[in-house]
Order: structure tokens, then C-alpha cells, then sequence
């Protein structure tokens, strides 16, 4: 399988929905697309991965790097992981959370809420 990356746009937030793998092969192409959005100006990014039905630690690294980018550009970046997604439940939630990173995000259970705070300041994610 592979990935697949969509744009789109919710106020002054970039929206990158993400379905397939995120893993040693597919994860450069997203690291990409967010290094591209950056490089366009977008500092608020949402990463919808509810369609991500399997992640490696190549795609946990990709959301670290990611994280990373957007703090240095005194940015936000929030990511979208309900409790069911992805057939069977949000398997990137389940590894975050199995490595003790998921308390590194602002998750929240679906777009309208990740962008519900349009000014950028911190909202209600859902507790890590």
C-alpha cells in the first residue's frame, strides 16, 4: 500500500490529511509535504491521520521532525487521532501512545475541532 497526501486549507490552518502507510518508504513524502507547506508561509498545521491504518518508527520520527520544524516557527501543529479511525481504531494512536510520545501532541478526535481555535492558541486536545 501506499500514501497518499491531500491539501487543503480551514482558516489560517494548512490540512494535510494522510491515508495508507506511514512507514520507511512512504514517510519522506510526507516529511516533504510539510517541509513545502513551511516553505509556503503555513506555520499552523493540522495532520488528519485518521486513514493511517499502519505506522513504523519511521513515521513516528517524521511527526517528531514535524514538531519540531513547526515549534521553531513559533507555529502549532495539531493531529487529528480519534478512537476509532482506520478500520479497527487509530493505530497511530495506539503506537504514540505503546511509546510514550503521544503526550508530545495536541490530538484531537476530528477537523472540526483541530481548528475550532483559529488564532493558534491552545485549545482542549484530548489528554495524553
Amino acid at each position: 500500500m501506499t500514501l497518499k497526501v491531500t491539501d487543503g486549507e480551514e482558516g489560517e490552518w494548512a490540512v494535510l490529511r494522510v491515508s495508507g502507510e506511514l512507514d520507511l518508504v512512504t514517510s519522506p513524502a510526507l516529511r516533504q509535504r510539510v517541509h513545502d507547506a513551511v516553505a509556503e508561509g503555513r506555520h499552523h498545521i493540522v495532520l488528519d491521520l485518521a486513514d493511517v491504518f499502519f505506522c513504523d518508527s519511521s513515521g513516528v520520527g517524521v511527526l517528531i521532525a514535524t514538531r519540531r520544524l513547526i515549534r521553531s516557527c513559533q507555529g502549532s501543529l495539531r493531529l487529528i487521532l480519534p478512537a476509532r479511525g482506520a478500520v479497527d481504531g487509530s493505530h497511530v494512536n495506539r503506537v504514540l501512545g505503546a511509546l510514550g510520545v503521544r503526550r508530545l501532541f495536541d490530538v484531537y478526535p476530528d477537523l472540526a475541532a483541530a481548528v475550532e481555535d483559529e488564532t493558534g492558541e491552545e485549545s482542549s486536545p484530548l489528554s495524553a
